[in-house]
C-alpha cells in the first residue's frame, strides 16, 4: 500500500469508481462496444508480453478480463503495467499464470527469459505455467526456469498414449524442479575440468 500511495495512486479507489455492474449481469446482458464498471478480486493472471489475461472474482461469480499494456499506458510512460499491474500479488492476487506458447500449440517455453525474470521479481508468487506446453522436456524447462506448477491437457490429451505421456509429464515437472531447488552449475565459455589430477596416475 505503502509503494502504490508513493506513486500517487490511491489503493482504495472504489469512491472513483462506482461499480455498475456485475461478473453475472455482464455475462447475461453483454453487448459487444458496452462499457461497465466492475469491481472484485483478481485470482489469476496469464502474462504474454503486451496482452494479459485475468480472472476476476466478484460476490456473483468470476469473469476473465483481458489488459492491452498499450490501452492501460498509451504513452511512453509504461508504469501503470510493468511496475503496478505485474506486482498486485501484493494486495491480493494468489498466482500469476503466465503462458509458454499459445494455447494448444505444444511449441513449449518460447521466451525463457521471460519466465526467468518472472521468478525474480516475484520471489514469493506462485507461477503456474498455463499453456503451450508439448512434451515433457518443455515441463522440465519450465520447472527448471523456476515455475512451481503447468497446467496441462492437450500434450496429454493427444499423445498417442496419453496414460504413458502423463506419467512422463509427472517425472518430468519433478526433475525439473528438483533441478530448480539443487541450483544448476554456472555456464562458462570455456572448458574447465571438474575431476580431480591428484593421485592420478601418470
Amino acid at each position: 500500500m505503502t509503494k502504490l500511495r508513493e506513486m500517487g495512486i490511491n489503493p482504495y479507489p472504489a469512491d472513483l469508481f462506482p461499480v455498475d455492474a456485475t461478473s453475472k449481469s455482464i455475462k447475461k446482458d453483454y453487448s459487444e462496444g458496452k462499457k461497465v464498471i466492475i469491481a472484485g478480486r483478481l485470482m489469476s493472471r496469464r502474462i504474454q508480453g503486451k496482452a494479459s489475461f485475468a480472472e476476476l472474482q466478484d460476490s456473483e461469480g468470476r469473469i476473465q478480463v483481458y489488459f492491452n499494456r498499450d490501452e492501460i499506458c498509451p504513452n511512453e510512460d509504461k508504469t501503470l503495467y510493468n511496475d503496478v499491474y505485474k506486482k498486485l500479488l501484493d494486495i491480493g492476487c494468489p498466482a500469476v499464470m503466465p503462458l509458454a506458447a499459445p494455447i494448444g500449440s505444444g511449441l513449449g517455453v518460447q521466451n525463457p527469459a521471460n519466465l526467468k525474470i518472472m521468478r525474480e521479481q516475484l520471489p514469493d508468487a506462485t507461477i503456474i505455467v498455463d499453456a503451450g506446453v508439448g512434451v515433457p522436456s518443455d515441463a522440465a524447462i519450465a520447472m527448471e526456469l523456476g515455475a512451481d506448477a503447468i497446467l496441462m491437457n492437450t500434450a496429454i490429451a493427444e499423445a498417442n498414449d496419453a496414460e504413458q505421456m502423463g506419467l512422463a509429464m509427472n517425472y518430468a515437472v519433478k526433475a525439473g524442479r528438483l533441478a530448480y531447488r539443487s541450483g544448476r552449475m554456472p555456464k562458462r565459455l570455456y572448458a574447465s575440468a571438474s575431476s580431480p589430477i591428484e593421485g592420478a596416475i601418470k
